[in-house]
């Protein structure tokens, strides 16, 4: 195992943690009631465990410990953020750039001063892992991602009677086809998918829904594109 693939395994047990092993409910109850939280403690053990068993290192254990406990001051901390007048509306961007730091920073350390020598041999390569950690970013953290820019930007649509789901779905389906349209190098594809999208029509006085589709979808597709422009430059 190199550097390259010990660090974007820890960006995947950042993401799995961070995103898929919690509902929506206990993410919302985390961020408002902060080190009060009852899930809280579960979370930082789910960080742990994941940083851990993806490093495929028995002495990263204190690697891995070291990120839990960060995490568990970041996230605690997070409700003193979101008050906060002036960056309050950024907390979510606050909250994993902190993550992200403390990731990398623990992560190239423990390369740095001790041998990477895994448990088990890695049969995928580096390009493999951050296509693998493309794809889980397209799922669920993009969709977060997008409603953290409206939020930040106060973007709202008042009135609308659209299922939320609806849009979370067909805003993971566009981001995956466009990434794997690109993985496959089918750049004509993606375009006729950019057509297909703007087939989608609103009333000429809805122009504030009509924004907010825009945005999201460019968002969308932003994301998908520079993922899969990353992994073609690995």
């Amino acid at each position: 195992m190199n550097l390259g693939q010990f660090l974007v395994l820890q960006f995947i047990a950042h993401v799995l943690a961070d995103f898929f092993f919690q509902t929506d409910r206990l993410a919302i109850q985390k961020n408002e009631l902060g080190f009060r939280s009852p899930f809280l403690k579960w979370h930082i053990l789910i960080v742990f465990l994941f940083s851990w068993g993806l490093s495929f290192q028995t002495r990263f254990v204190y690697g891995a410990l070291i990120i839990a406990l960060t995490h568990f001051m970041i996230d605690g901390s997070k409700p003193w953020i979101s008050k906060n007048r002036i960056i309050g509306r950024y907390s979510f961007f606050i909250d994993q750039a902190l993550h992200v730091l403390m990731l990398v920073s623990v992560t190239v350390a423990y390369a740095y001063y001790a041998e990477l020598d895994a448990w088990v041999n890695i049969p995928i390569g580096i390009k493999g892992l951050i296509g693998v950690f493309a794809y889980l970013l397209c799922l669920k953290p993009a969709n977060i991602f997008i409603k953290e820019m409206f939020r930040a930007y106060q973007i709202s649509v008042p009135g609308t009677d659209d299922l939320p789901n609806a849009g979370k779905l067909i805003g993971v389906l566009e981001r995956v086809l466009v990434l794997t349209f690109i993985l496959l190098k089918q750049f004509e594809a993606v375009g006729f998918l950019i057509a297909a999208k703007s087939i989608l029509r609103y009333k000429n006085d809805d122009t504030i829904k009509t924004e907010y589709v825009l945005i999201g979808t460019m968002l969308s597709f932003g994301i998908a594109v520079l993922l899969g422009l990353l992994i073609g430059f690995v």
